[in-house]
């Protein structure tokens, strides 16, 4: 079961917008489809799937499981599904800043 991170925010009540943002940006890139019934967190869960299946290793933890993949190989999964939402929220992020600056 996925742990729960406990990081401090420096905006109180900051969380349900970032978490309204990531959705945002996780339907523009495909990985939440609006399927009824699905969540942020089944379809990141249907994604992380589809990443260690490029990276060979999803019959395995279907078989397994988590519990028995290397570091690498569980960072390599991590590093793909953050990676392309995180980088696409900053770039977003970099845009609204942008526009804000030039008075638009």
């Amino acid at each position: 079961m996925p742990r729960k991170k406990n990081r401090k925010r420096l905006v109180p009540g900051a969380e349900q917008a970032l978490e309204k943002f990531k959705m945002e940006i996780a339907g523009e890139l495909g990985i939440l489809d609006g399927s009824p019934g699905m969540t942020l967190e089944s379809a990141l869960e249907k994604y992380k799937h589809e990443i260690a299946g490029e990276l060979g290793i999803d019959s395995y933890i279907k078989n397994q499981g988590w519990q028995d993949v290397s570091s690498g190989k569980c960072g390599a999964v991590g590093g793909r599904m953050g990676g392309r939402i995180g980088g696409n929220m900053v770039k977003r992020m970099i845009e609204m800043a942008e526009k804000q600056m030039s008075g638009q």
